[in-house]
């Protein structure tokens, strides 16, 4: 499977679509805002250049989408006014895998540009905001172009399944994982490794490329899926996925979905925990860590009564409505899409009975780093 032509939240706005079932995307953005509101203060303290490079890598599509780069701008207007000195120039980049739905970000952003005029006034330097197609595990932009980088709900994506998952010889191939289709509690060494070192040279990529592309003193604010525990077996890093393969084994018992195919299916995920980050933070060597910092979070993001988005569904439907939204695009190319109905409707049935009986949340980490002068 190649992750960068495959990887992609559900386009539209249909009821499988990200934009209807990214809740829990969304609370992740809010519980990072006071950090984020601190180290972009602290970046402006320092210095407010002419021109101003703003990235959100990961952007996605959907309401999130332009909602960070919206509390980002009000920020710099905010400090620019207490200051008394015209707002930069701003150059907004929005990056995501080339398969992603641009077009409904950009449909979008009419409505974005009429709303900072009528609440800022012509007096708001312009605002400028471009697309960016491409992998964060690389390049992206030019040296010293950036100067606030924000990526939420991304970063535990991987560039690629893990290698070394299968085994091949002469006469055939031998799955690492059988009957799962991530870290599980009864994954070998091996596995574990595997995901441990994908993610290590990945996050390393991704440090390295944006140590030449933000400007001294920029900052960087990153919100990740991870988990509390050294143990990367924890409930609050790998559990859903252990669900999804048990709705998805309960067809093979079936004759609906083939046992190799399950066995050959590994997701492109991994949930580190806060020391791996900052080894790998530490061996780079060109930031320095304002904040790290984890939160819980409901697995359907903690819907209240007075919230109508999910009517009268019960937790497990949000959660796989939730989850559908992010990786049936992965799915649909290796099973095939006949299955797919049927897969969530068994996983919302799954979650809903785990988690009568289990308080179970997600890990979500907040990291906030300044680039080195």
């Amino acid at each position: 499977m190649e992750v960068m032509q495959v990887l992609h939240m559900n386009k539209g706005d249909d009821e499988n679509s990200y934009a209807k079932n990214s809740k829990v995307q969304s609370k992740i953005i809010s519980l990072g805002k006071r950090i984020n509101g601190e180290a972009i203060m602290q970046m402006l303290c320092t210095n407010i250049p002419d021109i101003m490079g703003i990235a959100d890598l990961g952007c996605s599509s959907g309401p999130n989408s332009l909602s960070l780069i919206s509390e980002i701008i009000d920020m710099i207007y905010a400090k620019c006014r207490d200051l008394g000195r015209p707002t930069p120039e701003l150059k907004v980049f929005l990056n995501d895998l080339p398969c992603s739905d641009f077009n409904s970000i950009f449909g979008s952003l009419p409505a974005f540009y009429d709303e900072l005029r009528k609440e800022k006034g012509s007096e708001f330097g312009p605002c400028f905001v471009s697309a960016t197609p491409g992998s964060f595990y690389g390049r992206l932009f030019p040296s010293r172009s950036l100067h606030c980088v924000h990526s939420s709900s991304s970063l535990h994506w991987l560039s690629q399944v893990p290698p070394g998952l299968e085994i091949s010889s002469a006469r055939m191939t031998t799955t690492m994982n059988k009957g799962k289709i991530y870290i599980s509690k009864s994954s070998s060494h091996g596995v574990l490794e595997a995901y441990s070192l994908q993610f290590q040279t990945d996050f390393s990529s991704f440090l390295k490329s944006r140590s030449k592309e933000i400007a001294a003193g920029g900052c960087m604010l990153l919100s990740l899926m991870g988990r509390r525990s050294t143990d990367p077996t924890t409930d609050d890093s790998c559990y859903h996925w252990e669900l999804l393969a048990q709705a998805l084994m309960s067809m093979v018992s079936e004759g609906l979905v083939e046992e190799e195919k399950v066995d050959s299916f590994n997701a492109p995920y991994y949930g580190p925990c806060v020391e791996e980050i900052k080894t790998e933070i530490e061996k780079e060597g060109s930031f320095i860590v304002s904040r790290l910092e984890t939160f819980e979070i409901e697995w359907d993001g903690g819907v209240d009564d007075a919230d109508t988005t999910f009517g009268a569904q019960s937790r497990g439907q949000r959660v796989a409505k939730t989850i559908r939204a992010v990786v049936e695009s992965m799915l649909e190319f290796h099973f095939g899409k006949d299955i797919m109905d049927e897969l969530f409707k068994r996983y919302g049935e799954t979650v809903e009975d785990y988690l009568s009986k289990t308080g179970t949340k997600y890990t979500n980490l907040v990291i906030s780093m300044v680039r080195k002068g």
